[in-house]
């Protein structure tokens, strides 16, 4: 396993997505992902889900410190007091005594940013949260979350793939140091028919998603979070460090669309409303 490294925090470069995930299906992906050596996990109190992933994690063969377990803030307790208070009953579904990481899921209109991370470095502060950060964040909110914060904000969560390479969000976490975390980093199964993410799966004797995730982490500072709850596909997705696309592939494969993206995130939302 390879790792990418933001002010002072060690994170996996995979890890496991758990959005949609419920009940025991959670629970048993979570318990194959850390038997197959997963060691990143990523839940949020919008997934009704911390109790399952809490529960895996209690009963697996692994000692708690070397999971490195994200949670997230749901935007309507962004509030200082709400935020506190939501946060320790994560803690108590996912019982365990801290997360390793904390982020605030979307940005709330209706909240000032400052008084979330007023929050979120009390709960450093308190040992309870590790490190911080935030999700779904556009630059310029990105740039008032981490004034706000005394807490260094350790990465910003986004959708990252090749349809949707956020070159300017990019560039902005690697200058300041930060890590950006890819969910859908397959878009949703959309970029798996993609004809160059094809040619070089049989190149390299790969599936399509081990291309499409190593696209993903050859670029430096990011972190992939995808979603299987198959065995073999979990497997898989671990095993990418083992081959290197060359420059020029990397720029083959990064082609922007907004409508390949956008449908990758309508699916999503629609997948909500099923």
């Amino acid at each position: 396993m390879e790792y990418a490294e933001a002010y002072g925090a060690r994170v996996p470069k995979v890890g496991l997505g758990t959005w949609q995930l419920t009940g025991e299906s959670c629970y048993e992906t979570v318990s194959t992902a850390l038997e197959l050596g997963y060691r990143h996990v990523d839940t949020a109190q919008l997934y009704e889900n911390e109790a399952e992933v809490g529960r895996a994690i209690a009963d697996a063969d692994v000692d708690r410190e070397d999971v490195f377990l994200t949670t997230k803030l749901s935007p309507r307790n962004a509030g200082y007091d709400d935020a506190l208070e939501s946060t320790k009953e994560s803690l108590d579904r996912l019982d365990t005594a801290y997360v390793d990481l904390l982020l605030l899921h979307w940005p709330n209109p209706l909240v000032s940013v400052s008084e979330t991370m007023a929050a979120m470095d009390r709960l450093v502060e308190m040992g309870l949260v590790y490190n911080a950060g935030v999700s779904n964040f556009p630059e310029v909110f990105l740039d008032r979350a981490r004034s706000a914060a005394e807490t260094p904000l350790v990465t910003n969560q986004v959708q990252f793939h090749p349809y949707k390479p956020q070159r300017g969000m990019l560039g902005y976490c690697q200058s300041e140091g930060m890590l950006l975390t890819a969910y859908s980093p397959l878009a949703r199964g959309k970029v798996l028919d993609d004809d160059d993410v094809q040619r070089l799966a049989e190149k390299y004797d790969r599936t399509p998603a081990q291309v499409a995730l190593r696209w993903a982490t050859q670029h430096r500072g990011v972190v992939v979070i995808p979603k299987s709850t198959s065995e073999d596909h979990l497997r898989e997705n671990l095993e990418l460090f083992d081959f290197k696309l060359t420059r020029e592939e990397v720029d083959t494969l990064t082609k922007p669309s907004l409508l390949k993206s956008g449908a990758a995130m309508l699916d999503g939302m629609l997948s909500e409303l099923r």
